[in-house]
């Protein structure tokens, strides 16, 4: 048998358009029926329809779309390639039909606010993270183009700066600002002699990417032994404005988060934001490869996606780490899928006109009584 090498040229590989037959542009639904089981038929995220093409973004008017980035070689732990799949393989919900749903906290229902679509992944060279990431920042710029939300799922964190790049093309690297959410401060320069890492993202994104360090905001680092005294003091030098665990001890989540929201839209008019599943406990996700006690719990960062998402102009979005492997229960792989869908929901109050902050539904939260009197 021939080897790919010399049966085929011309990386990724792109599939013969004659092998796909003729049909108006618009987003497709995989589903024979309605109210099925998740875990019938092809798996989407949330059973959503598919976009194939940017043809098909533009026809649909996609409002976000939900796409992979199944990488893993920036790092030296393996099995985060896999975390797209299972994002989007959820036998919890058990329906296909998305237009009902509602979020409970906010009685919002995103996906009939937002068109929201599945765009498949981005492709991906085993042997070069240099390629992989030019294929996916090309993914993340059709969706840009068409003006939808691009929402990536990793993949290690590495994916972060095509996605970033993508958005500084369309918007300018002055008015794009970073929110990251890591365990880990990712602002090493190389690791083990490697410049493209899942730990050097920062670093590249001030450096290759020229983002303004002001307009980089980090939360919920906690690692021992990073950043060191020199790195520590590069990232104040940069003017990055990071929040360590222990400021969230000392004033509390809520008052971290808005202090986030106030950096990230300081001077830049959109944004991107960026979910390592470390930042939170291994407690609640134990499924990543460099997991650190002592993190968010899963409440607390579902509740901050979809602020982040609903009181910033985001942008773009990524949810990066997951190793299904590593992950007994798949309670790490619900987490994460739960995180993108409140930070859809958090779009979606955006659209829908909400204006407060920190908002919850009157009678959702106890300040209206559920019953009616009478």
């Amino acid at each position: 048998m021939d080897s790919p090498s010399t049966t085929r040229s011309g990386w990724p590989y792109p599939v013969d358009p004659n092998s796909r037959p003729p049909r108006t542009p618009g987003p497709i639904s995989l589903h024979r029926n309605d109210n099925q089981p998740a875990y019938v038929g092809v798996p989407t995220f949330m059973s959503l329809p598919i976009c194939l093409t940017p043809e098909d973004l533009v026809a649909g008017k996609v409002d976000v779309a939900v796409l992979g980035a199944p990488v893993d070689t920036s790092t030296g732990h393996r099995g985060a390639a896999f975390g797209p799949r299972a994002l989007r393989s959820d036998e919890r919900y058990l329906f296909n039909n998305t237009a009902e749903l509602v979020n409970a906290s906010t009685r919002v229902k995103p996906f009939t606010e937002l068109t929201v679509v599945d765009y498949g992944d981005a492709a991906v060279d085993l042997w070069s993270i240099e390629n992989t990431e030019g294929t996916v920042g090309e993914v993340v710029g059709e969706v840009v183009a068409a003006g939808a939300v691009p929402v990536i799922m990793g993949g290690d964190h590495s994916v972060m700066v095509p996605s970033v790049r993508a958005l500084a093309e369309k918007y300018g690297k002055e008015k794009l600002a970073v929110v990251h959410f890591d365990a880990h401060p990712d602002c090493h320069e190389e690791i083990y002699g490697h410049a493209k890492t899942h730990a050097t993202t920062i670093w590249r994104l001030v450096n290759e990417l020229g983002i303004p360090g002001r307009n980089i905001v980090q939360a919920g680092i906690r690692t021992p032994g990073s950043p060191d005294n020199q790195l520590f003091n590069w990232m104040r030098k940069q003017g990055i404005h990071t929040h360590f665990m222990a400021e969230i001890e000392r004033t509390g989540l809520p008052a971290v988060v808005d202090k986030v929201i106030d950096e990230a839209t300081a001077h830049a008019e959109v944004v991107y934001v960026s979910l390592d599943i470390d930042v939170v406990d291994p407690a609640y996700a134990p499924g990543t490869g460099t997991p650190e006690p002592g993190g968010l719990t899963s409440r607390e960062i579902l509740t901050t996606f979809r602020r982040l998402c609903h009181e910033m102009p985001v942008a773009g979005l990524d949810v990066v780490e997951v190793a299904p492997h590593l992950d007994p229960g798949y309670v790490t792989a619900m987490l994460a899928r739960r995180v993108i869908l409140e930070s859809i929901s958090g779009l979606a109050m955006r659209k829908a006109g909400i204006s407060s902050r920190n908002y919850l539904h009157p009678v959702a939260s106890g300040e209206i009584p559920f019953a009616f009197k009478g």
